[in-house]
């Protein structure tokens, strides 16, 4: 080839320069700027997919959910039936004659219900009745007997237990002093409407 003038020499100089800088404008100016849109893109499609599959998920355990609450509303409705309603005395005698049969405690006390609301929640559309039982009993029966109430029966609890020892009593030659003498609040949930 031949040399190029000076003045050939610097004007293709300063083409290629313009060139260079023309398609560095373009890639910094425009096509940098769409990568960086399309990676926002992505990002956004990525929280979106992830926000879908969280979805679907509850929607295909909505069944589950559901058929958990109708079994959470049967036994809320037979505790519910259970729970003290009408002469709030006479369910506790029966409540206490069952548990009698169920143990080796005698109850001869029992007081008359205290009605009232309870405060624990707001709006909780329950009242409770507090009751005081006294009798005797072994100390193990009487500690089956606390558990059994506090197992058996979800809308009872049991406060105030006060202990002490019977007095002696002589049968015959023989001292009988292993009995204890209690004394327990009963507090139950009343069925509402049910008083």
């Amino acid at each position: 080839m031949k040399k190029l003038s000076k003045e050939k020499r610097n004007q293709l100089i300063l083409v290629v320069m313009l060139t260079t800088m023309g398609v560095a404008g373009l890639w910094f100016g425009l096509i940098n700027t769409l990568q960086q849109k399309i990676h926002l893109l992505e990002e956004s499609k990525a929280v979106v997919a992830g926000k879908l599959t969280e979805i679907e998920q509850k929607g295909k355990s909505a069944d589950r959910i559901e058929a958990e609450l109708e079994q959470s509303t049967k036994e809320l409705t037979r505790v519910e039936d259970e729970m003290a309603s009408g002469d709030l005395l006479a369910w506790m005698l029966k409540t206490v004659g069952l548990l009698k049969l169920q143990h080796k405690v005698e109850l001869p006390s029992l007081s008359p219900p205290e009605v009232k609301d309870v405060n624990l929640l707001p709006k909780f559309p329950y009242k409770q009745a507090g009751y005081t039982i006294g009798g005797t009993a072994y100390f193990h029966d009487l500690g089956k007997f606390v558990a059994d109430v506090e197992n058996q029966y979800p809308y009872f609890r049991l406060a105030n237990l006060d202990i002490s020892p019977e007095a002696t009593v002589v049968s015959g030659d023989k001292e009988i002093r292993d009995r204890l003498t209690f004394r327990i609040d009963m507090i139950t949930l009343i069925k509402p409407g049910g008083f």
